[in-house]
Formats: structure tokens, sequence, C-alpha cells
């Protein structure tokens, strides 16, 4: 996903040659030096390569000829070479080095003709590249140092001078080639030291053209040097000069302004090939009616005179042009220097007030609009100008003259931290050598950061905080803090304050403020000995205040408290939470919905959040714990919480991303990495509707990843990939730090160098194509947009919130929707927006079901004009309306849904007409797994159906149809793997109909190969006692060499403890050779049927076999299906937190009490508490947040009352733990985008009891009405004290009711003795 971004590429050296820029293969290239780094860019907000060095460098330099590039360190020059043609595959490699012995002084280097270097530093030395190693081909030793030594365009001359040196040395070339290369010289006096120089530039390499050189001495005069005679164009002399001083007088206001007066004066040099260049770009750039305006003129007949162009700034804006004519001896005409404009405001103020004045020096090439220009500021600032040539050398007023495209800025050394203001509006960037730096962001969706301020302490900063908007800093260090005003340039230290606490400190957290407006802020330390510290901080209303004194206000620390917090001592880390999605203040109350400010992991890698509030009389500090969550992963190496309530979690071996949501103490997402990708940074953000984004951070890259909507039907992941940011192709340098802005940019710290990325996006990539954003018809251009489309609310008319509510027994809301779109639709536009209620009103979607049912039909059936409606505008869903529908959703694309969405939308709308249909006969139930069958047929790859429809279909009353669809899917030709993909085994009650489906699979095993082998219906069989039929089928396979001893040895008698030891050995010794389910069918022979069981459960894993061989081998009732569910299943289900699982088995079980109490309760307090087993270790799915699914709300709703278990369950459920319960389903629906249902839910719900009657019995007992509660009907499903058995857990078996007879098959006579 390309994304636009803001470039802070580093710090440029302060040096003559660190800016250099040429025109190369058509391509602009600008290359700049910053501590050990040379950046490459392409444009302004492009950088191509950036090429670290391990020592610290000065200058470079880039031949335009070649595109070889030199860089300059203390007695080393490197020489990089390009590789690659295409433009994204360009890169620079070093071919060569070249050490210069004996001196340790920065060099300056310039290119010549045929990959010749010129280096100077004590000594001139020319050096040829063409050829690794370099050969050095011609040197002179100097008196002085060279300062700057530079070739002619043509290579024929050489400038050089020296630091302070008023002498510039004008070398020329007596031979060519690289043999006995000779040079001779000549002086090109000055009154005062040479500060700079400047070789005209021709129009072309090729062009041959005078040489003219430009001169800029300390005494502020700038000298032009030229040929005078034809024959001798290696003489330079003096052609023309301009007082730099003179060319901006001073204004009439010259007194008032003496507080800004500046002696300094900044030229620019355009040559007039540039000039040409960015006048006909200016041509091409004005419109029709500023072609006759007289400043385009004026412009027009500038460039008539092809002159080369000298501007001149100060250091109060103020700025003038002039134009040199006819420079050079070969024109032959009259030299003539003219003023071009002056004005009094260039726009271009390089110096800020307040700021001291630095040595710029400028480049200009044509490009964009017409002129740009690189104003390098030697305090460590590069100005990028863009600039039309027409405003620019304008003579009236302008504000603006010249647009700023950016500031090339930054660290000297690699970033190591970033902080940000708890608003996001400001950061602080800290680098190697204490070297830190306050950025701010202007207001909009300018994601451009400006330095503010720089801090240079003198001891080693530990921790730091940013406060109000970055206009002040608070450093800690060893024993001591330090408040800075980073108003200013460069900070000023304001108050120092020693401290002493025991421990090394971990933690330095801002906290947030009860009031907002009021300048007071409270920081606190954390110490590894779970000692702390926290001081008061005291700033003006504004920074102002401060710096021009009024009301004699300081800002102040003052320690506050000093605490102990009472904390485990295997504690690894204490973090502070990112502030997301929030405000700089919060309430003033301490409770569990409080903003959270701190996170603690232990080694057991238990996760504990914490809030803090201040006292009122600032006497101390009150500490809460909101949130624990057992995470169950040792020794974490990083953690990161926000403010609403995400915590993500890396293993030991920072391979492994765990998300967790602290609020419910569940799982939402896990993810493993490779081992060559170590997670190495963690940081969050959210939208402004409060939906997560967490960005996580590896060497060289960053990983974004956003919320998704639960999908508990389709088991969909909570989290996703959506976007990566890869920096190895631009710097090789690894990542050290990121953060988040206010306005959603990402900021990444790579070397020396900022990185910041727009939340804008401009295409999308592989992982966007991945969520198939790119088939969605509107566009999403901003990542906000992105995440709010993939986790916000869904419209009525999205396949999830249909889904839910067929899940919550809504059909006929369903069909009302269905309808409603079938009517859009038939009159859809791409410009009319589809609205995202469908015009419902949404009472209709919190009315009840019956409400709704009863509106309907008095809606169809409302007499003779109600009757009445337009064949177009059926207002019933019917199979016909139904197709008419799905051909719609074949043709049309809807907005905000996807191609899998519409498709699954299509299969929604034909399961809706097929349960329509068969309304009378399908009951609500078989409606839910019909639709979990329909959309697990759109599954690409295979996968079981969840034990959830599992679950539907086990209490539907309409198994007849539900079997019948499901064979007729299978085509009549259903084998297991079909069976155990429907879960038919789990789900049938009725014991004839297990024994005929089982028998038709068996059937359907011996029919599928050619050959019909028995093999393959052995263990079928054998479940159903039907060894003789298994018989006659051997009898038949004449082609098996097995047949004749296998059909003696199944003549047997099994009942016979021979034959039955017989038959173990052959299990035993087919399990040896991995014939596992033959083996089970050889148990069942010797009526082994735990056997069997177990080699089906461990050894195939296959649970649902185990489950229907016992159910068909003995039944319900049998020990070994008991023993199944509860040493087996009920354990599983607790390792994995399935609920639906538990449900099932317990209800198998004929404990429906504990079936109801297991859709609320922890599953480990139901089967693990009382028993001398030891517990089953959770696995880490048990936590997921898939095992808290909101339907598991409607079947409870639906069995609470549905016998007298039920109900003895439902009494040991408190009203407070059903209001959780709730609540939590609430908000289970809202992430699931299904707000709608929510509201519904808890809107509608009751409560069998409240809290105020909850010791009241929900049975009670009388003798006139037996069992009695409301007008409900609850079955009396009480066991009989034979069931009391002991299952091993607690309440299976042995339950408290006393005996109840058996139904008789006459009437008898009920005694009275009681009456008497």
């Amino acid at each position: 996903m390309a994304l636009r971004s803001v470039l802070l590429p580093g710090k440029p050296q302060s040096n003559i040659q660190a800016v250099c820029t040429v025109e190369w293969g058509r391509k602009r290239i600008i290359a700049y030096v910053s501590g050990c780094a040379l950046a490459l860019l392409g444009d302004v907000d492009r950088l191509m390569q950036t090429i670290y060095h391990d020592v610290e460098v000065f200058g470079v330099a880039i031949d335009e000829i070649s595109g070889k590039i030199a860089t300059v360190a203390k007695g080393r020059v490197f020489v990089y070479a390009p590789v690659g043609a295409e433009e994204r595959s360009l890169k620079w490699v070093l071919q060569s080095q070249i050490d210069i012995r004996g001196n340790a002084r920065p060099s300056t280097v310039s290119w010549g003709g045929e990959e010749e270097l010129l280096v100077g530093n004590t000594s001139l030395a020319l050096w040829s590249t063409q050829h690794a190693p370099p050969k050095k081909i011609w040197g002179k030793s100097l008196a002085n140092p060279v300062y700057i030594g530079e070739f002619s365009y043509d290579a024929s001359l050489i400038a050089s001078t020296g630091e302070s040196d008023r002498l510039v040395k004008i070398w020329r070339r007596l031979s060519i080639g690289t043999e006995d290369v000779q040079f001779d010289f000549s002086y090109l006096p000055h009154p005062r030291a040479v500060t700079g120089i400047h070789w005209r530039r021709p129009f072309s390499r090729e062009q041959s053209v005078d040489n003219v050189l430009y001169t800029i001495a300390a005494d502020g005069v700038l000298r032009v040097w030229a040929p005078v005679y034809p024959h001798d164009l290696h003489l330079l002399q003096l052609w023309a000069v301009i007082d730099l001083r003179e060319s901006i007088p001073d204004s009439l206001g010259y007194e008032k302004t003496m507080a800004r007066r500046s002696d300094n004066r900044y030229v620019m040099i355009v040559d007039g090939c540039v000039f040409t260049h960015a006048v006909e770009s200016a041509v091409c750039s004005v419109t029709e009616g500023e072609r006759g305006h007289e400043v385009f003129q004026r412009l027009v007949e500038v460039a008539k005179r092809s002159p080369e162009i000298c501007v001149v700034f100060d250091g109060r804006g103020r700025m003038s042009a002039w134009g040199l004519e006819n420079v050079g001896c070969r024109t032959r005409k009259t030299t003539n220097v003219f003023s071009v404009m002056h004005a009094e405001n260039s726009g271009m103020e390089f110096v800020a007030k307040g700021e001291q004045e630095a040595f710029v020096r400028f480049h200009s090439f044509s490009g964009g609009a017409g002129l740009m220009v690189l104003a390098h500021v030697f305090d460590g600032r590069i100005f990028w100008y863009e600039a039309r040539l027409d405003r620019f050398l304008d003579p009236s007023p302008r504000p603006r003259r010249a647009s700023l495209l950016g500031v090339l800025a930054g660290h000297s050394g690699p970033i190591e931290t970033l902080v940000r203001t708890a608003d996001g509006k400001a950061m602080l960037s800290s680098a190697h050598k204490n070297e830190l730096m306050v950025w701010s962001q202007s207001k909009g969706d300018n994601i451009a950061l400006s330095k503010q301020s720089s801090i240079s302490p003198t001891n080693r900063v530990h921790r730091a905080v940013i406060l109000d908007n970055g206009n002040y800093v608070m450093t800690l260090h060893d024993g001591h803090v330090v408040l800075w005003d980073s108003t200013q340039p460069v900070a000023k230290e304001l108050e120092q304050l020693d401290f002493k606490v025991a421990g090394k400190m971990l933690c330095l957290l801002l906290l947030p403020e009860a009031q907002d407006g009021l300048k007071q802020y409270h920081v606190v330390a954390l110490s590894s000995e779970m000692k702390g510290i926290a001081w008061g901080i005291a700033l003006p209303q504004k920074p102002s205040e401060l710096t021009n004194g009024i009301n004699d206000f300081r800002p102040t620390v003052h320690e506050l408290a000093t605490f102990a917090l009472d904390m485990k001592e295997d504690l690894l880390m204490i973090l502070p939470v990112d502030p997301v999605g929030w405000n700089a203040t919060i309430s003033g109350t301490l409770d569990t919905f409080s903003r959270e400010v701190a996170v603690t992991v232990d080694k057991s890698g238990l996760l504990q959040s914490w809030t803090v509030k201040v006292s009122p009389d600032e006497s101390g500090l009150r500490w809460l714990e909101t949130s624990t969550v057992d995470t169950g992963i040792e020794s974490p190496s990083l953690a990161k919480g926000n403010s609403i309530r995400k915590i993500a979690l890396v293993n030991s071996g920072r391979s492994e991303l765990t998300i967790w949501d602290s609020r419910a103490a569940q799982l939402e997402y896990q993810q493993h990495f490779e081992s060559q990708d170590v997670i190495q940074d963690l940081d969050w953000t959210s939208t402004p509707d409060s939906q997560s984004i967490l960005a996580v951070g590896f060497p060289h890259r960053v990983l974004l990843m956003c919320q998704l909507r639960y999908d508990y039907l389709n088991a969909g992941p909570a989290w996703a990939s959506f976007r990566q940011i890869n920096v190895q192709d631009i710097t090789p340098h690894p990542i050290g730090d990121s953060l988040w802005l206010s306005n959603g940019s990402l900021v990444i710290g790579a070397g020396n160098q900022l990185f910041v990325y727009s939340r804008k996006v401009e295409e999308l990539d592989d992982l966007s194509k991945q969520l198939r954003l790119s088939s969605l018809k509107a566009r999403l251009d901003d990542i906000f947009e992105i995440v709010s489309h993939l986790n916000g609310p869904v419209p009525v008319y999205h396949p999830q919130f249909l889904q839910q509510c067929i899940l919550a027994g809504k059909s006929v809301l369903v069909e009302e929707i269905l309808v409603r779109l079938h009517k859009e639709l038939r009159n859809f536009h791409e410009e009319i927006p589809l609205d995202n209620f469908l015009e419902i009103p949404v009472d209709t979607f919190l009315a009840r079901e019956e409400d709704l049912s009863t509106a309907r039909t008095s809606k169809l059936t409302g007499g003779f004009f109600g009757s009445y409606q337009e064949e177009e505008e059926s207002l019933c869903f019917d199979e016909t309306l139904a197709k008419s529908l799905c051909g719609l959703l074949t043709k049309i694309p809807i907005p905000h849904l996807m191609g899998t969405e519409q498709i699954n939308l299509a299969s929604i709308v034909e399961c809706v007409a097929q349960v329509k249909e068969h309304r009378r006969s399908i009951d609500e139930n078989g409606a839910r797994y019909l639709l979990s069958f329909r959309q697990h047929g759109l599954r690409r790859e295979p996968a079981d159906m969840s034990y959830r429809s599992a679950a539907w279909a086990f209490h539907s009353t309409s198994q007849e149809i539900l079997i019948d669809l499901v064979n007729n899917n299978a085509k009549g030709k259903m084998m297991w793997p079909q069976a155990r993909e429907s879960g038919v085994f789990m789900w049938l009650r009725d014991s004839e109909a297990i024994h005929k489906q089982f028998e038709i699979i068996a059937r359907n095993h011996y029919t599928s190969t050619f050959e019909k082998n028995p093999i393959d219906c052995s263990l079928h069989y054998l479940a159903l006692k039907k060894k003789n039929v298994l018989i006659g089928l051997w009898r038949m396979a004449s082609w098996n060499r097995e047949q004749v001893s296998t059909q003696r040895f199944l003549a047997n008698n099994f009942s016979d403890p021979r034959w039955k030891t017989a038959a173990m050995k052959n299990a035993y010794a087919l399990m040896g050779r991995h014939r596992f389910e033959y083996a089970a069918a050889f148990f069942l022979l010797a009526d082994s049927l735990k056997d069997a069981v177990n080699v089906c459960f461990d050894r195939m894993n296959d649970i649902q076999l185990a489950i229907a061989v016992a159910r068909v081998y003995e039944g319900d009732d049998g020990p070994v299906l008991r023993g199944l569910l509860q040493d087996r299943i009920l354990p599983l289900a607790v390792e994995k937190g399935n609920r639906w699982l538990a449900t099932w088995a317990f209800w198998m079980l004929r404990r429906k009490d504990m079936a109801v109490r297991c859709l609320l309760s922890p599953l480990r307090s139901l089967t693990i508490q009382g028993t001398d087993s030891p517990s089953t270790p959770t696995r880490i799915e048990a936590r997921l947040f898939l095992a808290d699914d909101p339907a598991l709300v409607i079947l409870y709703r639906q069995i609470r009352e549905k016998t007298l278990q039920t109900l003895r369950g439902v009494e040991k459920i408190s009203p407070e733990a059903e209001s959780l319960f709730l609540l939590h389903t609430a908000r289970l629906y809202d992430r699931m985008g299904c707000d709608l249902l929510a509201l519904d839910l808890v809107r509608n719900w009751e409560f069998l009891r409240t809290s105020k009657d909850a010791h009241k019995p929900l049975i009670q007992f009388s003798p006139r009405h037996h069992f009695r509660r409301r007008s409900s009907i609850t079955v009396v499903d009480e066991p009989p004290p034979m069931a009391s058995m002991k299952f091993g857990i607690p309440g299976i078996g042995g339950g408290a009711g006393g005996t109840v007879k058996p139904p008789v098959a006459v009437f008898q006579e009920p005694s009275m003795d009681w009456a008497f």
C-alpha cells in the first residue's frame, strides 16, 4: 500500500560541500551528508537510497557524466558507482576507497572529465576512478590546505582556495590524457578572505563556452571573473562586481527596524541555462489571463537578454535580483549589470526571529513550476522551495514568492527513542550522544514535522516526557530531573530537582489530568524496587507569558509524593499505556472505568492494568488495578497497552504476537512470524470512533494491523495486517523506534532519519488485496476509512447482520430486510447511495419477533384497500422474490460489500427461501442449522462444521427434514467424511435414525470402490453388531488375498475368551501397521468398545467417529459413552474453551442443569472443582474470543425454562452474573458490527428473577400444582435415584430429588390417604 510520506533524512553537515545536486540520466539527484550517512533523494518526499559509513562524512560530489558519487571523510574518500538501469532498481555500491595518509583533515572533492576525481587537502591530487583501485595521475603539495577546490564544467580549469585565504588559484591543465598530467596556475587576488566560488554552468557540456567564475569574499562583494582575450581563454580577469550590501539598501523605516538589522548577505547564482529553462516552465504554467499581466511581460523582456541572475537576500527577508548580460569575451558585447527587482519581503526567511544568523549556501535548478531552490542553512537544515519566476521576480509586494515544499533536517546520530505528547500533536526524538529534538505538526492533514527546539543535556537522559504541545520537556537523569523550555530553537533549562529512590528507574509516566485548561501536570517515575516518586509541574497558561515575563510567572517542579507499590517480585516490566482515542482530561473519580495509565507484566505472563489519581490536596497518589489477564505466555519480551483496553504481547523469542482484550480478559489474535522476523516495537493508535490500529515494528519494516469484525460463523480472525511499510529499500539501518501522531500519521526513526507516513493511501498493496479491498466499488484512500470499513457497523443488508438475525430468531425481520433490498436494487443507481437501514425505522429492529409477525399479518390482510398492492412492490418474501433478488445480486455491485460477501448474501437469500418453503415443518433451530450448513458449503477448504451448528440441530424438533437435506446434499452417497462434516451423529437424538444412518454410511463405503472392499465397512457393520452381513460381504470378495483367512476368523464365536483374545491381538497388530480404523473394528469384534473408541479418539483423532461408534454400539446410556463424555469430551471442551461442546456433553449426560450453567459460568469451575484428578492446562485457544459466542445467549434463553433440570441450573446463576453475561454479549455484537442487535438484546431481555428475589427458588412445590412456574411448559426430568452413580464430575449423577415412579400403562385411582 503506497502512502504519501514526508522525509527528514537527517541533519546536514555545516560544510561547503555537504549538499550537491545534478541531473544524471534524465533524473534529478539531490545528495547530502549527515553524520555517517549519505542521503540520496529524487524529490522532496522520495528517498532513493541511504548509504551509511563507519566514519563521519563531511562532503559529497556527483559526476554528471558517469553518475559516480564521492564522499569525504577524515583521511578517506569513498567512491560509489551506480548499479541498475531502471529507476526502482537503481542503487549505488561502493567501488573503491582512497586513503589519504598522514592527514586527518576533511578533504574537498570535485569531478572532472573521464571519471577523474580531484581530491584537495594539504595537497591537490587527481585520481582516475575508471578502474578499481583508483590510480593517482597527478599531485601537488600546497602551503595552505585546500578549503574549496572545484573543476570547471569543461574540466580544463581548477579553482582552489584555502580557508581564510584571499587568493584564488586557477590551475590550467596543460596535457590531455592520464599520462604525464601537468598543470600551471595563476592567482585571482581579493582584498578579503574568499568564502565561496561558483563556475558558470553551460547549456550542455558539449557546448563551447567561456569559463566564468563567481567568487564571494568577506568584504561583501560578488566578483565575476572571465577570459578577456579570445586567444587565451584560460586567463581569467575581473569582469564585473556587485556590492552585496549596497544591493539591498535600508528602507525608510531603518531606525525602527534596528533590532532586526542584518549585515549578512546571502547570494544565489541562477545560471543562464537554468534561468532560460525556468522561464520556459513559467510560460507553460501561466494561464491565458496571466499572459497579459505586466509582471509576465517584464519577465519575458528580461529573458530575451539571456542574462545570468544574481539574487541577494539579507537576514530580514528582503531581496534583490540583478542580471548579468554578455559575460565572456566570445559574445563581444558590452557587459551590462542591470537591476531586475527589489522587494522588502522575499517570503524566504531562513533565520527565524530570535535565532542566530547562520551561513546559507544555495543550489538552484529548473523543475516543477519553474525554479527549484535548495537553501542549505548551516544550522542543520535544508529548505526546499519551488518558485514560478514571474512571481518570484515580481517587484510589487507579495506575501509569498516561493512555495516551501519541505525542510530537510533531523539528527546526526542514530535515533533511539520517540516520545509523543498525550494528544499526539508534538513529539520528542532522542538520538545517540544525548541529542534531543522537539518536533511539532501543523493542524489539518499536513503531516510535515517542523523542528521546534533542540535539547543538549550534559548528563545522559534515561526517560523523558513532553508537555503542553511540546512547549516543555521533562528529562529524567541519574538522581535528578530537569524541566526545559522548548519554545526556543535551543531549549533553555528552567529548573533542576534532585531526588533519591531505590532501584533503577523503569518507567516515567505522564498522568492524565482531571481538569482541562489548567497547566498542572503530574509525572510519576517507578523503579525496579517498586518504589515510586511523583512530581507536580506548574506551567504558565501561555508560553508567551514566560517569554515576555508577564506576571513574573516561572514554571516550577516540586516533589509531590513518594510511594511503594505492592507488586510481585517476579515483575518483568512496567510500561506506560499508549494514550489513544481520548482527550487530555478525564473524570476525577477512581474506578475500574477510569483510563489506564500503566501495564505491568510478570514472568508468568500475567498482565495487570493500573489507573491512578492524584488526591485533591495533592498529598499522594491512589492506585487501582483495573483488569488482570493471565496469558500463560512465560517471560514475554515486549508488551504495550492502549487506553481502550487492548494489550499486545510478544513472547520471549520475539517471534509470536498476541493481542488481548483486557476488559474481557480474552485473546483476540495470535500470529507466529518467521525466525528472521524479530518483533522489536509495538505502537497503538485509534480512529476517531475508537477502533484500534497496531503498528508492529521489525528491524526493517513496520506491519500495520487493524481490528476486524468478530465472525463466529466462519471463525474468522479478529485482526488482520492491512498495510506494510518497508524501509529496507531506502536505508540499510534498522528501525530504532516508531510512534503515531494525532492525525493518523506514523513516524519511523531509522538511523538518523525520520520518515513520516500519512494515513492517505495512494495505491493498494498485496496485503490490501488479500483483504479484497480492491473489490470494493467505493475507493478507500484513507487508512481510517479502511479500518472503519473492516470493523465498523455493517448495513442491515450485510450477510453478518442477516446471519445473526436468523440465529436470534428474527425471521420476520430478515424477510422485511430482503424485501426492502429487492425494492432498492430494482431502482438502484450508482450515483444514489444505498441507505444503511434501507429506510426501515429503527423501532422495527428493536421490536419483538411476535410483534413484527402480528404487524406483518395485519399489513397483508388489512381490508379491501389494504390488500391491494402493485405487482412490482410485493410485500411478502417468497421463492419468486428470492430468485429475482439473487439475479439482481449477480448483476449489481452493492456498496460496502466485497465480492465474497455479496455471494454470501445470495446464499442467505436462498437459505431463507428454503426455510420459508418448509416453515411449517422446520423450527427455528432447524433454520439455524440450515443457515450454517449452507454457509459451510461455500467454503473452499474442507472442514467440519462447528459444534454450535450441531447444538442447534441437536435441539431441533425437525431432525427428519434436516437429515433428508443433508443426505440430498450428498446425493444419497453420504460417507463418513460428509457425516463428520455435517455432525450428524452428534445431533441425531432418535436411536433408530442413528442406526439407519450409520448403516447407510456402511453401505456407501462398501460400494465406493470398484472392487467393493469389505475392509472399508468393517468398523461400521461391527458397530451395528451385524457380523453376519460382514461375513457375507467377505464371501463375495474373492479378489482379496485376505478373504479366506478373514472369513474363517470371523466365523468363530467371539464370546469365547480364546477368540476374543485372538481378536485383540489382531487389533494390536493392525495398530502397529497404522491401520487404525481396521484395528478399531477388531476391538469391536472382541467386544472391547472402550478400546475401539480410544483408537478413534487418540489415534485417528476423530472425536465424532468415537461418539458415533459408542452411540451405535451401546446406545446413549452406555457406560463407555458416559466415560467418553466425562473423561475425554468435557476436559477437551475446557481445554479449548468450547462451551457448545460442553453444553452438548452435559445434555447427553442427562445433566441439563450443568448444560445451562456452562453457557455462562467458567467451564473450569464446573468441571474441575472438587475433583481429585489434576486439572488439564488450558490452551491459549480457550482464551480466544471465539469461545464467547453471542449465540450462546440465544441458546441460554431457549433452554433455561425447557425442563426442570435447566431451571435448577438457572437457580445457581446469580442475576449479577447473568447481567454481566448479557452486557458482554452486547459488546460482542458491537464488535461484530451489529449494534442494533446489541441494543435489542439489552432492551428486550427478560430476567427470570431480579436481585431482590434472588433468594427465592424458581421451582416451588405445591401438592395441588406439582411443578408450576408462570404459564410456561416445563418438562419434569429429575433423574431417579438409580441414576445417582458417581461420574467423577461434581453434580453429575447423584441428583437431589425424590423417587419418581415410572409412568403406568393404565389409569390408577390416586391414593387419598394423605387427606385422613
